[in-house]
Formats: C-alpha cells, sequence, structure tokens
C-alpha cells in the first residue's frame, strides 16, 4: 500500500507567507498610484497619462501582478507553471527596466517634476531603483534553483522600486525620502522577523540584500546633491 505524507505545516506556512508579502506590495503600489492612475478621476491636477506612462504602468501592473500569481502557484505547488510563468515575467522585468530611466527622463522633459524637487533629486529615485531591480531579478534568475534563496530575492527586486508607490500615500511625500524608503524598507524587516520566527535565524539573502537597498537608497541622497550628478542629469535631459 502507498502512504501518501502531508507537506510540513511548517512548508505550507512559508508559502503562503510569501503569497500575502506579494498581496500586501501590490496593495502598496495600488495605494499609491490610485489617486494618479488606477482611480483616477477627470479633473485630476496631475501631469496627463501620456502613451509612455501607460505603457510603463502597464508593465508595472503585469509585474505585480505577477508576483502574486507566481506566489499562489508555488503555494499551490505548481512548479512546472511557475517556472513557464518565470520566463514571461522575466521580459516583463527588462520592460521595467528600460522605461523606468525613460519615463523619469520624459518628466523632466515635461516640466512635471512633483513640487519641492530638483530634477537631480527626482532622476536619481528612478535610475538607483532600476539598478537595483535588475539586479535582483538576475541575481534570483540565477539563483532559480535554489528556491530559497530565489524566493528572497524576488521579493527584493519588487521593495527595490517600491518607494514610488510609497511616496504616492498620503503625507509621505511631505515627510521626505527617509519616510518612504522606511514604508518600503518594512518589507524587508517583515521578512526578517518571520524568518527568525519560522526558521530562528535569518537567511542571508535578506541580511545583505537587505542592507544593499538601504545602502542603495542612503546614496541616492547623497548622489542627487553632487555636481558630477547633475552634470549627467543634464546630458541626459539634454
Amino acid at each position: 500500500m502507498t502512504t501518501m505524507t502531508a507537506p510540513p505545516i511548517g512548508i505550507n506556512r512559508d508559502r503562503w507567507f510569501y503569497v500575502g508579502m506579494t498581496v500586501a506590495m501590490t496593495m502598496t503600489v495600488f495605494a499609491g498610484f490610485a489617486p494618479s492612475f488606477y482611480l483616477r478621476k477627470a479633473g485630476f491636477n496631475g501631469p496627463p497619462l501620456t502613451p509612455f506612462i501607460l505603457v510603463h504602468a502597464a508593465m508595472m501592473t503585469a509585474w505585480m501582478l505577477g508576483c502574486v500569481l507566481q506566489a499562489s502557484l508555488i503555494a499551490a505547488r505548481s512548479i512546472s507553471a511557475h517556472r513557464a510563468f518565470g520566463w514571461l515575467f522575466a521580459l516583463v522585468a527588462v520592460a521595467i527596466v528600460v522605461t523606468g530611466p525613460q519615463l523619469g527622463i520624459a518628466t523632466i522633459k515635461r516640466g512635471a517634476v512633483p513640487p519641492g524637487l530638483t530634477a537631480e533629486q527626482f532622476l536619481v529615485l528612478p535610475m538607483a531603483g532600476v539598478i537595483m531591480f535588475a539586479g535582483f531579478v538576475g541575481l534570483g534568475i540565477w539563483q532559480r534553483n535554489n528556491a530559497q534563496a530565489h524566493k528572497r530575492l524576488m521579493l527584493l527586486s519588487t521593495i527595490a522600486i517600491l518607494d514610488a508607490a510609497t511616496a504616492r500615500m498620503p503625507g509621505m511625500f511631505d515627510a521626505g525620502p527617509l519616510a518612504f524608503f522606511a514604508a518600503a524598507d518594512a518589507f524587508i524587516v517583515a521578512g526578517i522577523l518571520y524568518d527568525l520566527a519560522a526558521r530562528a535565524r535569518v537567511h542571508p539573502v535578506w541580511i545583505w540584500g537587505g542592507l544593499a537597498i538601504i545602502v542603495s537608497q542612503a546614496l541616492r541622497l547623497l548622489l542627487s546633491s553632487t555636481e558630477a550628478w547633475a552634470n549627467f542629469v543634464r546630458y541626459l535631459v539634454g
């Protein structure tokens, strides 16, 4: 007689934790961009939705929904479907990396930089964000056969660009970059706390990846005030 062995409870809990993380990040993106995009009203006082903005927004929406889908497929133990969709979302990631900086440059050219920011301060955010995003996605693909590292790297890739949404949440922009960076970094803290509770140790990806994001955020603030960066922005904008 063949005996069916149920998967350990801890493994199931681990899988659904990552589904919850992707859902929470997707809700954060929706909340941040609801006034200006998802629930935009006809009389909204903001930059127009150009075709380029719509393309980038579609790619970002596809990425966020893809994160939920991929985590759910793993939770449901549909490994083959997860792998098949993975290559599709890798192409979406490439589109995000290409369109993100271009959208930032186009925003400066239209004179639509948010009030209170210089062009240099504004552009450093998407430029640095997509570099971190691309790095984590690349590492995640490289480590795709290492499930523990892979799933954490893919979460970190999204956290690296989540400040674009947290900065647009009520009161965050006025509070400054430290506030909206901290709101995004809360997901790193959640991952670390979960590891401590479920595994009694923190996976190195959370430690080194989380540290890389935090250091990059500090460097963005420093870089944006340098003359070298100002010259680079002027070169890009033309």
